[in-house]
């Protein structure tokens, strides 16, 4: 008898109810939290909801040894968090999001660009501010990065500068590109005025063939040029577009953009969930994090729309631009361009900002992990 009852507690000290404590509780509240929004609210749930799922896996408690925890060397989940430790999936993503991306609004409007580059404001206004809280120059890097409102890029810049602040980084990432309406939407509507959001602007040019194929050809010898560290990156981004563009390698273009980035972003969404355990996520660091991720995706939005004002000092009246597209330059594709166009047709129904919007909206991309590889080159 007494070996029957020594045997029912040696099993209650390895189950999930023996080692609980409210700090796990906590998380897996916070995760159900995440996929309840991502089905509600419908708020980025390819990402929520595998990340909310990640945080409950992550969060069951477990003792030592079973060698099953992503952060046990050699388990399952351990294995394939190598992909976000060592930044494997991030330039999958970029392919796929290459693969899906149509450049003819950035190639017929160039100088919408300008937009894209002015939102990176907030990853180095960020970055300023978290090295006043305390942070090392690298860590300061890898926070700012939010304010590009680009996952992938913030997991990989994170793997390379800040590997012990990635959970928090990737959650606090996109949870900001899920709530890109809600936070965006106020801050365009306080700094333009009522003529302004009224502004029409000329229909984009038509772009020929010949163009899409050049562009990610020499956009890629470019931006690599200028910032090799960038070259993950930027490298898989344009090699799917010029998938997509050439017309003659459509079943890899359709890989690309379909199941391979599907796969990718549930293992990325699922793995970064898990690495959310109570032990290593709640922080004081943590709370700085999605403090600072707020104002840098908040400084990228302002200096946006401020950006676009001051371009149309310079511009004559039929070539102003609707200020109310320079949230777009942060790389929320499509949802920042969607808020654009949503805010347009508010005060004008028939006034149609989204293809407009997608310039700064694709440059923002590339401006993202151009500032990725400037602050993998430095703080390195």
């Amino acid at each position: 008898m007494n070996t029957v009852i020594e045997s029912l507690q040696q099993f209650w000290q390895y189950t999930g109810f023996a080692n609980m404590t409210y700090q796990h509780l906590i998380m897996v509240l916070i995760g159900i939290a995440f996929i309840t929004v991502a089905i509600k609210k419908d708020w980025e749930p390819l990402l929520l909801v595998p990340i909310g799922f990640g945080m409950i896996i992550g969060n069951i408690p477990i003792t030592e040894g079973l060698n099953v925890g992503i952060y046990e060397e050699g388990s399952v989940l351990n294995i394939l968090y190598q992909g976000v430790q060592k930044g494997w999936y991030p330039p999958l993503i970029f392919l796929g999001i290459g693969a899906m991306t149509d450049f003819s609004a950035l190639i017929s409007q160039p100088r919408l660009m300008l937009i894209g580059a002015a939102a990176q404001i907030g990853i180095f206004g960020a970055y300023a501010i978290a090295l006043q809280l305390g942070f090392t120059p690298a860590e300061a890097g890898a926070i700012g990065i939010i304010g590009g409102a680009d996952g992938p890029t913030a997991i990989f810049l994170s793997s390379k500068l800040a590997p012990h602040l990635m959970g928090a980084i990737a959650v606090s990432a996109y949870s900001y590109m899920a709530l890109v309406p809600v936070i965006q939407r106020p801050i365009m509507l306080m700094l333009t005025t009522k003529k302004e959001r009224l502004i029409r602007m000329k229909p984009p040019r038509a772009v020929s063939q010949k163009e899409k194929i050049i562009f990610p050809i020499v956009g890629f010898i470019l931006t690599a040029m200028i910032v090799p560290s960038g070259m993950a990156l930027l490298g898989m981004l344009f090699f799917g577009n010029l998938l997509k563009e050439s017309g003659v390698t459509k079943r890899l273009a359709e890989t690309a953009r379909g199941p391979l980035i599907d796969v990718v972003t549930i293992l990325i969404g699922v793995t970064v969930g898990c690495s959310t355990q109570a032990d290593v996520f709640l922080t004081g660091s943590s709370v700085k994090i999605f403090v600072l991720g707020l104002l840098s995706f908040v400084i990228a939005t302002m200096c946006g729309v401020l950006f676009v004002k001051f371009m149309n000092l310079f511009c004559k009246p039929e070539n102003k631009i609707n200020p109310l597209i320079g949230n777009a330059g942060v790389s929320a594709v499509p949802d920042a361009a969607r808020v654009s166009q949503n805010a347009g047709r508010e005060f004008d129904k028939s006034n149609h900002l989204l293809m407009h919007a997608m310039a700064p909206n694709v440059a923002g991309v590339i401006g993202s992990a151009v500032a990725a590889g400037i602050l993998l080159s430095f703080l390195g």
